[in-house]
């Protein structure tokens, strides 16, 4: 990796997790780095998470100690909003509570924690190298994922810009829910871009996530036009019940192709790994009760994917 030194421009952004070991998120070991802040609310999102753009409190009642054993939470909360509930356990009342995460910095059992830390890019690239003997040898590097990253474009410009510096390979993963001029300042220091898109229907995409589609799909038309050489892989969540027909799949496969230029396409099948995630940040999961599309129904959309 180059020699030179990690120019930070000290402008801080907001991440949420930063996973390791990534083996699905472009080529070879992958370091995914999580920015939070969504304008999109699908109502199948695995990561509840990214969605708010300021630090959440997390409860995690499995790990929570007790009332009769540990009540520093209780005793810290100026707002009233750590509780013993009628059956003597913690209860956050999520109305009153501002995440100050007071109460997560003296929870012993980490029951409470903060989503959310303020980061330089500098910092961001630091921890990402920490594992750069893998990215040599098997051409990974780092992903920045979310959330959709492109909401703090300034602070993803940041990172990729001090990435390439350092020599890492990047990818960025993104719905396309972004002005045009975040894609277009990022473009140049960005080698796979993993592109999202759901549906087609305007109105159906809104239903589904609370905003249209055309954004999403101007941006990736004006994507292949600015960026011909960019390797691009497009994404479709595969949602039972909501665009999981043949006719669907191959609706955005013919948008993909009317680009005239290349690309990957990948289906994901939906699932409900992300389900105990809302229940820690005190929301509802919608999609309670709607399982996975079965491997029959995947071999037969895959088909229409690649076809």
């Amino acid at each position: 990796m180059a020699a030179n030194s990690h120019r930070d421009s000290g402008r801080k952004g907001l991440v949420f997790n930063i996973q390791k070991f990534s083996l699905h998120d472009g080529a070879g070991i992958r370091t995914l780095v999580f920015l939070k802040g969504c304008p999109l609310a699908c109502r199948w999102c695995s990561n509840p998470e990214g969605q708010s753009f300021s630090p959440e409190l997390a409860y995690n009642i499995e790990k929570c100690i007790g009332p009769s054993e540990c009540d520093r939470c209780i005793g810290v909360c100026g707002r009233n909003a750590v509780i013993r509930d009628e059956n003597g356990r913690i209860r956050i009342e999520r109305e009153l509570c501002d995440h100050c995460g007071e109460c997560a910095d003296v929870c012993p059992s980490r029951a409470l924690e903060m989503v959310g830390r303020c980061m330089t890019a500098g910092e961001v690239v630091k921890a990402v190298e920490e594992d750069g003997g893998f990215y040599v040898r098997s051409g990974g590097g780092l992903t920045l994922s979310g959330g959709e990253p492109l909401s703090q474009a300034e602070f993803a410009c940041d990172i990729l810009k001090t990435a390439k510096r350092r020599g890492l390979n990047t990818a960025v993963e993104t719905s396309g829910i972004c002005a045009w001029e975040a894609i277009e300042a990022i473009g140049p220091h960005v080698d796979h871009m993993f592109f999202d898109i759901k549906c087609l229907d305007p109105l159906k995409h809104k239903q589904a996530t609370g905003l249209s589609n055309e954004v999403i799909l101007e941006n990736y038309q004006r994507l292949r036009t600015h960026f011909p050489l960019m390797t691009i892989t497009v994404r479709t969540p595969v949602i039972p019940g909501f665009n999981d027909s043949v006719g669907e799949i191959e609706s955005i496969k013919q948008f993909i192709k009317r680009s005239g230029l290349p690309a990957n396409y990948e289906l994901l099948p939906y699932h409900r790994f992300g389900e105990s995630k809302y229940h820690k940040l005190g929301l509802t999961y919608k999609m309670h009760g709607i399982g996975s599309p079965g491997d029959a129904k995947m071999k037969r959309l895959n088909k229409a994917a690649t076809s």
